[in-house]
């Protein structure tokens, strides 16, 4: 049988702690705090007792003046308080207040304290210096129809927080899609071996330049304040081939350097023995031409006396001549006779050529030949300078 029953006995399991230490009733509570109200502003409290005497009921059963004066007060002040907390409002330094009224943009205050229009005006805080963070990575074609796999991070900010809260319905979906166009792009136009290596700074000053460009044309009020190429590499699954066609190009480029430093070495000897051939060739041209003109004038003279006496001057050129052949060569004159010795001939000294010092070397003698007195005897001259001859070999 439960505690509470008919029949119980009234064994309440909170009744040893006394009977008053229950939870009080929330009616008894409610009628103290109206009397107590009641007598804050003048009026009667409810007749003492239970039942519904009507002594309790004539006195509780209306409100006096001072009651209802007391209220309006309260009512009043209340909607003071709310009114000022309505009205009032902070914008920190580091963000922005847009201003609604009636739900349509009206305007943007900045940082300080504020006044607006109660229940007409809302306020949207943005926070205009937080600095945001997307990445994006893909793989891409290049110019040189190679795959470049590109890891980008992109940090942006609201620039305008008007035209982030209501030109743009998706200004994180936007950014990111204006960062993988431009991204695009910029790889399409680059060379594989410009992305990995020198010239990131450039690939993403660009990539910076075209995503804000197309973040301004929709108006979405952010800026991109930095653009980061975490990873630009060529995809694991060509790595290797890719490692195999670096190692080319670095052996290409070590073979062209020894190329080009065996032509510069060789090139400038070779242009400095031109030189010098070409100047021995000019020197060799200025001789020949002055030896020529020299025997040209000699021939022009000897001409002359020539003309004036033909028989003098040919013996003249022949006893030169043969005193310049017989000067530079060795002889030996035999004088043969009948019933003489045997004459020995030195071969070897004769076969051995001559070794002529001009300097302390005797001239050689020189023949001197009697001139025929008659040019008809000239058959004659002829014949005696023949047997001269014969007898000298």
């Amino acid at each position: 049988m439960a505690w509470n029953e008919p029949g119980g006995g009234n064994r309440d399991p909170w009744s040893n702690k006394g009977g008053d230490q229950g939870p009080p009733d929330l009616d008894e509570v409610v009628r103290k705090l109206q009397e107590k109200m009641g007598g804050l502003f003048g009026g009667k409290r409810r007749g003492g007792g239970g039942g519904d005497g009507e002594g309790g009921g004539s006195g509780g059963g209306g409100m006096s003046n001072n009651s209802k004066k007391g209220i309006g007060v309260i009512v009043g002040l209340v909607a003071l308080v709310v009114l000022g907390i309505e009205s009032f409002y902070i914008i920190q330094p580091a963000e922005r207040g847009v201003i609604k009224r009636f739900g349509a943009y009206h305007s943007v205050t900045a940082p300080g304290p504020h006044l607006k229009l109660p229940f007409i005006d809302t306020v949207d805080v943005v926070n205009v210096d937080q600095v945001n963070k997307i990445q994006h990575r893909a793989q891409m074609l290049t110019k040189d129809e190679n795959i470049a796999d590109v890891t980008l991070e992109v940090q942006f900010r609201i620039q305008d927080a008007a035209d982030f809260l209501f030109q743009d319905a998706d200004p994180g979906g936007t950014i990111h899609g204006a960062m993988e166009s431009s991204l695009r792009e910029v790889i399409g136009k680059s060379r594989l071996d410009d992305i990995i290596t020198e010239n990131r700074s450039a690939i993403a000053a660009a990539v910076q330049q075209g995503t804000q460009q197309l973040l301004e044309l929709y108006r979405t009020g952010l800026i991109v304040t930095n653009v980061n190429i975490q990873r630009a590499d060529v995809p694991e699954a060509i790595s290797e081939a890719f490692a195999d066609a670096i190692r080319a190009r670095e052996d290409r480029e070590r073979l062209q350097n020894q190329a080009q430093s065996y032509a510069n070495d060789v090139v400038p000897r070779a242009r400095g023995e031109a030189a010098r051939l070409v100047e021995d060739a000019r020197g060799y041209k200025a001789r020949v031409i002055a030896e020529a003109e020299g025997e040209s004038q000699r021939f022009l003279a000897l001409l002359a006396e020539y003309e004036k006496a033909p028989r003098v001057t040919r013996e003249r050129m022949f006893i030169e001549t043969m005193q310049d052949v017989l000067g530079n060569t060795g002889k030996v004159l035999l004088d043969v006779k009948e019933g003489s010795n045997l004459t020995y001939l030195p071969l070897d000294r004769m076969i051995r050529p001559p070794t002529v010092d001009t300097d302390s070397a005797p001239s050689s003698p020189r023949i001197a030949l009697p001139a025929p007195t008659d040019p008809a005897s000239g058959s004659s001259f002829n014949n005696r300078r023949f047997d001269r001859s014969r007898r000298e070999r």
